[in-house]
């Protein structure tokens, strides 16, 4: 339903007041199955992700930088799969699909919010560990606790900034014709098709954004395990070598899967773009991502695995 009427340079135009989110599909019964599985995997995402915050908060031998960051980056993870999932679950049982225009622009943001989040913290997580291989002995003085505040905290700020100015230029535009958004949430491609509004100045200024951001952030990485990477191959025993490496693999995957799956979604000429391979590549990072990263980092981290083992054996033994 589209509603209704403003005066725009001179006439009469339908305004959009509210969007259709057309979801993933139309088949009822797709639909059931895909609700079960997306609730399983959202309460493991908002299990393993919020696990994670409350376990490196009571165990003393987790209280590090690493782990400062880890806790933040699962926090990240569960909100802005929160911020696409809930919606999305209810939207696959319920008839009516539509979200409103002002409802919109707030996932829109708080997606893009986290998601430019965890982008930066990945980057800063990989400065963190370069300190700790490169320098060990000034590593407590580099990353004190208040940088590491500081770190987060500018995180948040970038991630929160960049996501303001996509959302004010996507929804300054008028969107007067059809509200039906061929997506299962709010996000920009979708919602530039729907505009009425000349949307050649957005493309170029969300292009320029999106790629300062995630480019600046992939240096950052691509310098500090360059450093690492030296700073590895300097050290003398292949026991330290290995300790040293095991120490950046759950990051290292982390940064991998985000990162690739980012850079294919944003960093790409719109006419390349395909809205049905897009909407299975969103589900992979914006429902999938979130849950993988808990079980990464605990897989692969004893420090991690300890501590769990400690929580059971004294409360379930």
């Amino acid at each position: 339903m589209i509603r209704y009427v403003r005066h725009v340079q001179g006439r009469n135009q339908t305004q959009v007041t509210e969007f259709i989110l057309l979801g993933l599909s139309n088949n009822s019964d797709l639909q059931v199955v895909l609700f079960g599985l997306f609730l399983l995997i959202y309460l493991a995402t908002m299990v393993g992700n919020l696990g994670m915050v409350v376990l490196i908060k009571i165990d003393p031998h987790l209280h590090t930088p690493m782990y400062y960051f880890l806790s933040s980056l699962s926090f990240v993870d569960a909100a802005y799969s929160s911020s696409v999932t809930l919606k999305m679950l209810v939207n696959l049982m319920a008839r009516n699909k539509a979200i409103s225009f002002n409802g919109c622009a707030a996932q829109f943001y708080f997606f893009g919010s986290f998601l430019g989040t965890e982008c930066f913290l990945l980057a800063m997580m990989a400065y963190d560990r370069y300190a700790a291989i490169w320098n060990p002995l000034q590593y407590p003085v580099l990353m004190s606790g208040r940088t590491c505040f500081l770190l987060v905290a500018t995180s948040f700020l970038a991630g929160f900034g960049n996501a303001a100015i996509h959302t004010g230029m996507t929804f300054r535009l008028s969107f007067c014709g059809s509200n039906r958004i061929n997506h299962f949430y709010c996000d920009t491609p979708p919602l530039l098709k729907l505009s009425c509004s000349d949307t050649h100045i957005n493309g170029i200024v969300i292009m320029a954004f999106s790629s300062f951001a995630v480019i600046s952030c992939v240096l950052i990485i691509l310098i500090s395990y360059l450093c690492i990477l030296i700073a590895i191959l300097r050290m003398p025993s292949v026991e330290g070598r290995h300790k040293a490496f095991s120490t950046c693999a759950s990051h290292l995957t982390a940064v991998t899967i985000f990162f690739g799956t980012v850079l294919f979604m944003y960093l790409r000429p719109t006419s390349s773009y395909s809205m049905e391979q897009d909407k299975i590549v969103s589900v992979f990072y914006a429902v999938v991502i979130p849950m993988l990263n808990p079980l990464i980092y605990s897989l692969k981290n004893k420090d991690v695995k300890e501590a769990l083992k400690k929580i059971f054996q004294k409360h379930v033994l």
